[in-house]
């Protein structure tokens, strides 16, 4: 793939998010900014936007899993999960393909029913099996070679959504959540 995958979404990549059935997503670049924070006493500190989070919960809401994968480890991400309600958090993993492997045996589905966004070289693998391979605006370029679409936003700053956002539409929910929001 090329850096062309920076256009708006066209027919192929409509119809890889419309097969999606689970959504796999990096923590640190994805869905946050990358920044590591620590406070005075040595305890991690991260940063999740919002936007992100609503998008993660209407996925949910029309039956796409979500899974998080990555190999660090932190308290302040089973804290996110928990506050989103996602069940599926992996976290310290260093072989992620293994991971996303085992999820598609977990939910019975094929790798074109998954998703998969990152933002560095520990998730090329699994990107180059996922059906949707999404690479965040401010990835790496090696890892956006890899993409099928790139976000316009960065990790952290609302690329989750995009994420999001691209699934539901492409799955025919947008209509009913606009009108579900403005109380229609």
């Amino acid at each position: 793939m090329s850096l062309s995958n920076l256009t708006e979404p066209g027919p192929d990549l409509i119809a890889r998010a419309a097969r999606v059935r689970l959504a796999c997503f990096d923590v640190d670049g994805v869905l946050t900014d990358g920044k590591l924070w620590y406070s005075e006493e040595g305890e991690e500190i991260k940063a999740f936007h919002v936007h992100d989070g609503l998008g993660l919960k209407l996925l949910r809401e029309h039956g796409i899993e979500i899974a998080l994968i990555t190999a660090r480890d932190s308290r302040p991400v089973q804290t996110r999960a928990r506050d989103l309600g996602i069940e599926h958090v992996y976290q310290g993993q260093k072989d992620k393909l293994g991971v996303f492997t085992m999820l598609l045996e977990s939910f019975g589905l094929q790798a074109s029913e998954a998703s998969y966004t990152g933002d560095d070289l520990p998730d090329l693998g699994v990107m180059r099996r996922a059906g949707l391979a999404i690479a965040v605006a401010n990835a790496h370029p090696w890892v956006k070679q890899h993409a099928h679409w790139t976000t316009r936003h960065s990790g952290g700053h609302g690329a989750a959504r995009e994420v999001s956002d691209l699934l539901l539409t492409a799955q025919g929910h947008t209509d009913a959540i606009i009108a579900r929001a403005s109380g229609s």
